[in-house]
């Protein structure tokens, strides 16, 4: 199976779509010794499930179905879910579907689930995320479990960068961007800035020099999504808590029906005359 050539790029995709670089980064994170000419397929499906700023890489290696993905601000808890209704898309575009239906038994490459997180939020190196955290009853004998590993790459707080100079550069090319952004400037000067001063440093140089303008682009791109999603869910926030006083002041306006006039608990409750009249 080819990689998804509609595939949203991203930096990341972008970076580790090289099968060498690819390769790499996989050996750092699993402890391997796979050669640079080691058969790996990319698999990529076109981004539909993850579209909150994940970067996500599938691929085949030695008969294992990695599904590799960055996750730039948070770690989300409901990865394993994910995961699972992503590599069951990825199997069924994998399998021919009446080859299911068949007696013998269908062999399929053994998955992985890699989680890199690099957001601002402090985290621990290494966590284990498992689907069963999510089932309403708890059972010992689980039926059904997906584990994925999550490695914080923020920039020298994990020993599998030293493993990966690709990974390494990439995260402290990420580290660069996030510092001009803290000390105030515009998220493009930014990104500029950090482009240049890689350059200079030999830190992804090749890779920046070739694609510079691109880069600028995939990552403004990224970058203001995280931005609107910060806005976006304090503004969740902000709702649930009007939400929250115009239920608490119609409780305690239906207490007072019996009690005060209509129009006295409008005045003292915020509420309409309307919104107090379908209370009773």
């Amino acid at each position: 199976m080819l990689a998804n050539k509609k595939y949203k790029d991203s930096v990341f995709t972008r970076l580790f779509s090289d099968k060498k670089n690819l390769i790499e980064l996989y050996n750092a994170i699993e402890n391997t010794n796979y050669s640079a000419n080691t058969d790996i397929q990319i698999n990529t499906l076109e981004d539909v499930l993850f579209m909150d700023r994940v970067n996500d890489i599938s691929f085949i290696i030695d008969s294992k179905f990695v599904v590799l993905a960055e996750h730039q601000t948070t770690v989300n808890y409901n990865m394993p879910l994910r995961f699972l209704m992503y590599i069951a898309r990825l199997y069924e575009k994998m399998i021919d579907n009446k080859a299911i239906y068949r007696e013998s038994l269908i062999k399929i490459p053994t998955p992985e689930f890699i989680v890199l997180y690099n957001g601002k939020k402090e985290q621990p190196e290494n966590r284990m995320l498992k689907l069963s955290d999510a089932f309403i009853i708890e059972k010992s004998d689980i039926k059904l479990e997906v584990i994925v590993k999550v490695i914080n790459i923020n920039y020298g707080k994990s020993k599998i960068l030293e493993k990966s100079k690709s990974l390494n550069e990439y995260s402290y090319f990420i580290y660069e961007i996030q510092k001009y952004l803290d000390e105030g400037l515009p998220l493009k000067e930014a990104i500029k800035n950090a482009i240049q001063d890689c350059i200079k440093q030999n830190v992804l140089k090749n890779f920046l020099e070739r694609n510079g303008s691109e880069v600028i682009n995939m990552l403004y791109t990224e970058f203001d999504i995280d931005v609107a999603k910060e806005v976006w869910q304090e503004e969740a926030k902000e709702q649930g808590r009007q939400e929250g006083i115009v239920q608490r002041n119609k409780e305690i306006a239906k207490s007072l029906l019996d009690i005060l006039d209509i129009e006295t608990i409008a005045k003292k409750t915020g509420l309409t005359v309307q919104e107090i009249e379908k209370l009773k």
